[in-house]
């Protein structure tokens, strides 16, 4: 393995719209370090600013998308490329494309695409229950699940129309779009900050952060700006999602000299800000030694077990410092109640098969295109890409993630992927693989896992005999470990290179579908003629067969199971029907209400919550609704159910028919089987006037 030249090419800071800006350099290699670096973490003053709410998206007048240009000069191939420099080859190399037939796509339109907003887009999206949201630098826009256009392309700062602070007029992209799917609620975020007449970021900086009231993207927003750095400019944003904080993490940098100052990790203040409450300022801390770190961010609607952690991840080159190539492992333990004993611990460091993330030294003029010298960023140097998704099976828990790397010396780009296992002191890789089937070059991957446990991995593909161009690949739960099993597909095939800048953004993003836990939504930029910035974008989803078994979704879009559908598996002891007598108890798996929350205003829109669930047994089931004192408000079932899934509904309404107050309530499950054995589950749900 080689070891990495000092980085005297810059990178361009990421995501600023327009990228009309100075160079901010990566950060030198490191001598290995030790968990006693960990020492060298300090907090970070960040400040809570006052919130707002905004008026519905859908009567909100659209904001232009902002528009400066990239001017900068073209990157200088000042190093040989595409000629050998190791004899290393990647001993996990995939170099040849799977045998099963990739899955067709369902849903395909074209995204945002170049209007002013500047180049790279940074493209990035997430799915609901019927929307698509997709942001790129300066510009945000909805789409239905068909592809009809609902809102946009409009500047972001059109959430904040009528609302004074940082946000309404110094926002400068690098966005991120989620669906928390645990919450049911859409979250939006980009950077702001002024810049100088020399096109320097200046201080304070400030994350601005819009949290939807319910699961629809057109409705109202908790508008929250953080000032989350008075001095040091906090690039490249990502997020992740989990049960007691937004999890963000940031590259430091002085905004003067460019240097980098370390890695940024801040905890946002989720419960509160689903609520709409004031929220506590961030929780943040910096460290000088660590660079590219993830937070995890959880798929699908079964939360990690109680009191876990936040995991992040980092990568490291044994080519950068670093005795072996490996993945550091952290754990975020944050106390609202008390910052300064919130934790980052270095839990497990996790030997990987060699790689070497270095291609073409670190300079941007890097990947090939068709027809064309100029060449493309491959954002190597081990930095993770967008996102470190986390499932949490029941069986076990899992994390997948990807980055680029040089499969053999010659500056060859290719993808290597894990799914790690286990996250926590005891974390192993499951599996690991580097894609790269032909001579062409893939970067820029975006992975995820479905509910079945298949992984999809959406990337950019270009080489001398091709166009930069959008394709995913896959593998089903079961399959040989370490390969992508699935031939090679094209979201979109690229018709025409980029000849301005060499920067093809920072990330793109693969989601999963949380009405039916299957479709895959993938989002990336491509061109379809050659030009300086004529970026266009493209939205798809695709599903594998072996992903199920399907589920109705419900008013909200939320997988629904029906009592006409087959009934769950019984746990083991319990034969269903007739059972009722062999001493084991029912159980009362798989509830969910929704919406959540409800308006019962008579509107036709989520007026009526509905509380779901599967039993594994014939019982006597009721279904009881309590407020906050534990008075109950109505019994909305007392039937006799057989082994399947059912449902009750509630209208928001008392006993008598008296509309109940706005509030918090509680319900209750309660099953009773001919032999006298109970079992009891709660939840609640939120009720809006």
């Amino acid at each position: 393995m080689k070891r990495r030249a000092s980085l005297a090419v810059g990178l361009l800071v990421a995501g600023l719209v327009g990228n009309n800006v100075v160079l901010a350099q990566r950060p030198e290699p490191e001598v290995a370090r030790t968990i006693a670096a960990l020492d060298r973490a300090r907090p970070l003053a960040t400040e809570s600013l006052p919130r707002a709410v905004s008026r519905p998206l859908r009567s909100l007048d659209p904001h232009p998308p902002l528009s400066p240009k990239d001017t900068l000069p073209p990157a200088p191939a000042t190093i040989p490329l595409d000629m050998p420099h190791s004899d290393f080859v990647d001993p996990a190399l995939q170099d040849d494309f799977g045998t099963t037939q990739s899955p067709p796509v369902k849903k395909s339109w074209d995204g945002i695409r170049q209007m002013g907003t500047g180049a790279p887009p940074d493209p990035v999206g997430d799915v609901g229950p019927h929307h698509y949201v997709q942001a790129v630098n300066g510009a945000f826009a909805v789409w239905s699940k068909s592809g009809r256009l609902r809102f946009g392309p409009a500047s972001l700062s059109s959430l904040w129309a009528g609302i004074g602070g940082p946000c309404r007029n110094l926002g400068k992209g690098d966005p991120i779009i989620q669906y928390d799917a645990l919450a049911k609620r859409w979250f939006i975020s980009e950077f702001a900050f002024e810049m100088s007449e020399e096109k320097r970021p200046v201080g304070p900086f400030y994350q601005c952060i819009a949290v939807s009231k319910t699961s629809d993207p057109m409705g109202r927003y908790h508008l929250y700006p953080f000032l989350v750095s008075r001095h040091n400019f906090p690039d490249y944003p990502k997020f992740g999602v989990w049960p007691d904080g937004y999890y963000m993490t940031v590259h430091l940098f002085d905004p003067g000299s460019a240097e980098y100052e370390g890695q940024g990790i801040f905890v946002f203040d989720r419960n509160n800000m689903l609520s709409g409450r004031a929220a506590h300022a961030p929780v943040g801390i910096s460290n000088p030694s660590f660079y590219g770190v993830l937070p995890a961010d959880v798929d699908g609607t079964k939360p990690p077990p109680a009191g876990a952690p936040n995991y992040l991840l980092a990568v490291e080159d044994n080519g950068s410092g670093f005795r072996i190539d490996q993945l550091e492992l952290f754990e975020f333990r944050v106390e609202w109640n008390n910052h300064g004993t919130s934790r980052l611990v270095s839990v497990a460091a996790l030997p990987t098969a060699a790689f070497d993330t270095n291609l073409c030294y670190g300079n941007t003029n890097c990947i090939p295109q068709l027809g064309v010298t100029r060449r493309l960023d491959a954002l190597g140097d081990g930095v993770l890409m967008y996102r470190l998704a986390y499932r949490n099976f029941g069986s076990h828990q899992s994390l997948v993630l990807n980055h680029v790397v040089d499969v053999d010396g010659t500056d060859h780009a290719g993808i290597r992927w894990y799914e790690i296992r286990a996250p926590g002191p005891d974390a192993q890789i499951y599996q690991q693989g580097t894609y790269a089937p032909d001579a062409r070059h893939r970067w820029m991957g975006s992975i995820a896992m479905d509910r079945s446990g298949n992984i999809a991995m959406g990337y950019s593909m270009s080489g001398v005999s091709a166009f930069p161009s959008i394709q995913f690949t896959g593998r089903l739960d079961g399959d040989a470990l370490g390969e992508m099993t699935m031939n090679e597909a094209y979201m979109v095939q690229g018709g025409g290179s980029q000849t301005g800048s060499s920067r093809w953004g920072d990330y793109s993003s693969m989601s999963v579908d949380p009405s039916d836990g299957c479709t895959f939504w993938y989002t990336q930029e491509y061109y379809a003629s050659t030009s300086a910035d004529g970026w266009r974008t493209r939205i798809g989803s695709f599903r594998f067969r072996s992903c199920g078994p399907k589920v109705k979704p419900g008013p909200d879009g939320e997988p629904q199971p029906q009592p006409s559908e087959a009934p769950a598996p019984a746990p083991a002891g319990v034969s269903g029907e007739g059972s009722s007598s062999d001493g084991s108890a029912p159980q009362i798996t798989a509830v969910r209400d929704a919406p959540d929350p409800f308006s019962p205003n008579g509107d036709g829109v989520d007026d009526t919550a509905r509380v779901s669930f599967s039993l594994s047994k014939t019982a006597m089931v009721t279904v009881t609704i309590k407020d906050r004192r534990g008075k109950v408000v109505r019994r909305i079932a007392h039937t006799r159910l057989t082994p399947g899934n059912w449902f009750a509904d509630w209208n928001g309404r008392r006993a008598l028919g008296k509309p109940s107050p706005a509030g918090t309530f509680a319900y209750i499950i309660r099953a009773v089987d001919d032999g006298g054995n109970v079992a009891v589950e709660e939840g609640t749900v939120t009720l809006q006037r």
